[in-house]
């Protein structure tokens, strides 16, 4: 899901740095005090689930975990997606710094839509509902972003049509693979700590 650097074009460089930029500000003004560490705990575990890379053709794919991010922070998941991926693209070359701006958009903007999508369903008394929607969060968190990242493609130019396709489709497992873990997550602290889910 990382976009190298070198690739996109400067106006989709420059639209995605400006929405991240947008988006980093008015979740930084929301972000309470007491947050910092749910954030850190969870940029901590994105940045580390996608280091490990599956290489296949001229892509790779990896666990985002950006479904669980949005489900637990809300608005809150910009900021920590955005230091996970810097440290990444300094420390790994993972991505860079100049397709920081997108790459951050293409993977928090889902987990904000899925926050909005899901967020009460997931803290259902039901448990059968809850899980079921943990499933979909995860699921389509990452659909969205292989999305994102295929349309950043397709805009750049003609020649990535097909890697654009190909982004999409090699994601399809890891989306049911999101979908299983975000379910098992939010099951395992609906068990443990409801409190953090406000259940």
């Amino acid at each position: 899901m990382h976009i190298s650097e070198g690739i996109l074009s400067a106006p989709v460089l420059v639209t995605g740095a400006g929405l991240t930029a947008m988006a980093v500000g008015y979740s930084l003004k929301k972000m309470e005090h007491k947050e910092v560490p749910k954030v850190a705990i969870l940029s901590s575990v994105f940045f580390v689930a996608s280091l490990i890379h599956v290489p296949l053709g001229p892509s790779s794919v990896h666990l985002i975990l950006n479904g669980i991010m949005g489900a637990l922070l809300g608005w809150t998941a910009f900021p920590a997606i955005l230091v996970a991926l810097a440290l990444q693209g300094v420390l790994f070359q993972f991505g860079g710094v100049t397709t920081l701006g997108v790459n951050t958009l293409n993977m928090a903007l889902p987990a904000i839509i899925c926050f909005y999508l899901f967020n009460k369903g997931i803290r259902s008394e039901n448990n059968l509902i809850a899980l079921i929607l943990a499933f979909a969060c995860g699921f389509l968190a990452v659909m969205l972003s292989g999305i994102m990242v295929a349309a950043a493609l397709v805009f750049t130019g003609e020649p990535f049509m097909q890697v654009a396709k190909l982004v999409i489709i090699a994601h399809l497992p890891v989306m049911i693979l999101e979908g299983v873990l975000t379910a098992f997550c939010i099951g395992f602290l609906r068990k443990v700590r409801p409190e953090i889910l406000n259940v």
